[in-house]
């Protein structure tokens, strides 16, 4: 988060957000209301915040109420100790959950299997909890092989198996909807795209950043769309934000905006990851 105040400040200016999700801010409670806390009281925020000192971290921005704010997950296991992964809170009648899904690291890890058990206890609350909900961040897992670049570069690889979208299935089981695949169905489009290798600029990326509706929340999205152009520039993070506009959408129903116009003949098969090399 201190690396990305200078982004962040201007595109809550720009963007004019309502509610804001934040993902892996490395700062305690106390630094970031430090480092962001008369920033965001001039701008009308309320926020609710669970982070750690070095890893993990997550924070809930809201111009419109911030009522009974929930940190954690209920029953979530630890590894081996609790981690700052969850906060959520009711904004204007909605519960927010603002999460930052374990990475699971490689599949049949320990990562992995705590990552699978964190996302079940995350079902079970969500459960717990009826009403209008929207369930955003970093999921860590792509629902299909569609918001991949290339599926055979991601073999072997964690956020694209069974068990994880399995997972993943059961939140939409209980009536989640996924409210940017759902404005888009046919749509190349992405939310993260790896530092190396260019992998940005040849729109080689992943949709692993989602934010999935409850039934009458989802009908009432007006735009869907990732904000490509927060990801441009410097120092930015090597995820993209990811807009869901209800009732109004003063940016208009603007789409997904990629790929790039320069990167449309960009190679994909046999592209692979960098972390392979």
């Amino acid at each position: 988060m201190k690396q990305r105040v200078p982004r962040l400040l201007p595109w809550l200016d720009d963007r004019q957000p309502d509610v804001v999700c934040l993902q892996e801010l490395k700062l305690t409670d106390d630094a970031f209301a430090d480092l962001l806390g008369a920033e965001l009281e001039s701008r009308g925020y309320q926020w609710a915040v669970s982070g750690e000192v070095q890893w993990n971290g997550v924070a809930l921005l809201s111009r419109a109420g911030l009522d009974d704010p929930v940190v954690g997950i209920t029953g979530a296991p630890g590894f081996p100790h609790p981690e700052a992964r969850a906060v959520s809170a009711v904004c204007d009648g909605i519960r927010v959950y603002s999460l930052y899904v374990p990475n699971g690291r490689e599949p049949d890890s320990d990562h992995y299997r705590y990552k699978l058990e964190w996302l079940a206890a995350l079902r079970d609350m969500v459960a717990d909890r009826p009403g209008d909900s929207l369930v955003c961040g970093d999921m860590n897992i792509a629902p299909a092989d569609a918001d991949v670049f290339d599926p055979a570069a991601y073999v072997g690889h964690t956020h694209v198996t069974k068990p994880e979208r399995d997972a993943l299935a059961q939140l939409h089981a209980l009536g989640l909807r996924d409210l940017l695949r759902e404005r888009w169905p046919d749509e190349r489009v992405f939310t993260y795209w790896d530092y190396r290798a260019g992998m940005f600029h040849k729109d080689l990326g992943m949709r692993i950043d989602l934010i999935l509706g409850s039934e009458p929340v989802s009908e009432r999205v007006r735009a869907a769309w990732v904000d490509r152009h927060a990801r441009k520039g410097k120092g930015p993070s090597d995820h993209a934000p990811v807009i869901v506009d209800l009732d109004a959408a003063p940016d208009g129903d603007i789409g997904p905006l990629v790929p790039p116009p320069s990167s449309r003949q960009a190679k994909t098969s046999g592209v692979k990851l960098p972390q392979s090399r």
